[in-house]
């Protein structure tokens, strides 16, 4: 990597911590980091009828509502256990997923609805060409809708399917309407099958052992991840992509319309308790291409996103944001958002998040109840603030897919 381009995102990145006068505490995932300048965000400041490009962060019994402009708290909502959160596919909604299944909570308007999608294990949310798709673990099924049907307040009619076995799996509609959802049950994943739009099976392929993930790329390529590589289905048929190891799981992957090249983890270990990968792969969907890049420093699968441009981002362990050209595999810049940390042994524990939106990477960091917005193009911390609670996921309103 270039380090001249390096060090002129640190400095701009250091310049940017002075101004904004950020926590200096150790990054470590608990609720003892105590204020020391950062902006406090604990009083409600936006108004709760109308919170502007909201973000959503979960916490240890309940949601936060924030200005997407300023980060502070527009609304704090109780909601016990663990919940996780996603863009619903408007400019208002986001979807969580509770202990009794996937809830729509009217972000800009700072308020849980009353649509719910009931379900044990609620699990991936997938947006693709304007459709949201919604996958129930604990019973297989697969629900579909527009996104911009919940501006009338009530329930989507939409599209359902039953998988043949209840597993963690995930599912998508395709532009023309054909659904990829995937196959297996309590014991084991296998791969997917594709349905037209009348739930009939078009084709399967059922050699991706433990798939798991989805991602889009340019030119509707979309891939699901296997132990063994990654399954690209494109244009009516299957491909897959073999792994440079026996045992290459690609479990989380990114995409981005601007790109033909998917962002993905990667893994070697079957037997670790938990594996601190180096590695990222980058999939090329048209040249059927796997690259492995390592970036010096280890990830979670929360540190995984795509720039406006197609960029490959990860937030990796030493606390940079690395921006990644998706074409060449080259580190093209790190920028310093937060300090060093260690991806805990348990996923469901609070680790360092980033959520992308448009030009902005917004970066949690639990240890200091920090919440910062980085703008990709300068690599300059905007805005900071610290929270009332330590947040463990982050996410926000997308509007179109």
């Amino acid at each position: 990597m270039n380090k001249t381009v390096r060090n002129r995102a640190l400095m701009g990145t250091a310049l940017a911590l002075a101004v904004s006068t950020v926590l200096t505490a150790c990054g470590g995932g608990g609720d003892d980091g105590s204020s020391s300048g950062a902006k406090a965000a604990g009083t409600p400041s936006a108004s709760a009828a109308d919170v502007k490009d909201p973000l959503v962060a979960t916490f240890d019994g309940g949601l936060y509502i924030l200005d997407g402009e300023t980060l502070e708290v527009a609304e704090t909502i109780e909601l016990p256990g663990f919940n996780r959160v996603n863009p619903a596919g408007d400019d208002s909604h986001v979807i969580v997923s509770t202990d009794s299944g996937f809830r729509v909570l009217d972000a800009a308007g700072a308020k849980l609805t009353d649509i719910t999608y009931e379900g044990a294990k609620p699990g991936h949310v997938v947006r693709h060409a304007g459709k949201t798709v919604l996958f129930t673990d604990g019973t297989g099924e697969v629900n579909v809708f527009d996104p911009a049907d919940l501006a009338g307040g009530g329930k989507p009619e939409g599209r359902t399917y039953a998988s043949a076995e209840a597993h963690h799996g995930v599912a998508i509609e395709l532009a023309n309407g054909e659904l990829l959802s995937t196959l297996g049950d309590e014991e084991k994943r296998t791969g997917a099958l594709v349905l037209d739009k009348d739930n009939k099976e078009i084709t399967r392929n059922e050699s991706c052992p433990g798939v798991h993930g989805e991602a889009a790329a340019k030119g509707e390529a979309i891939a699901v991840g296997c132990e063994d590589g990654i399954l690209i289905y494109k244009d009516g048929e299957f491909t897959k992509i073999d792994a440079p190891d026996d045992y290459g799981r690609i479990g989380n992957q990114a995409g981005s319309e601007e790109s033909t090249v998917l962002l993905g983890d990667y893994k070697t270990d079957p037997e670790a308790e938990l594996e601190r990968p180096t590695r990222i792969s980058l999939i090329d969907t048209e040249t059927k291409k796997l690259r492995l890049v390592d970036l010096g420093t280890s990830y979670s699968f929360r540190s995984l996103a795509r720039g406006p441009h197609g960029e490959a981002l990860v937030l990796g362990t030493d606390g940079a944001l690395h921006v990644i050209d998706p074409e060449t595999g080259e580190v093209e810049k790190e920028i310093l958002v937060v300090d060093e940390w260690q991806e805990p042994l348990d996923w469901q524990q609070a680790r360092p998040t980033v959520f992308v939106r448009d030009h902005t990477a917004y970066v949690s960091e639990p240890s200091k109840k920090g919440l910062y917005a980085v703008d990709l193009e300068s690599g300059e911390k905007v805005t900071s603030v610290t929270l009332p609670k330590s947040t463990n996921e982050l996410s926000g309103v997308v509007a179109g897919h």
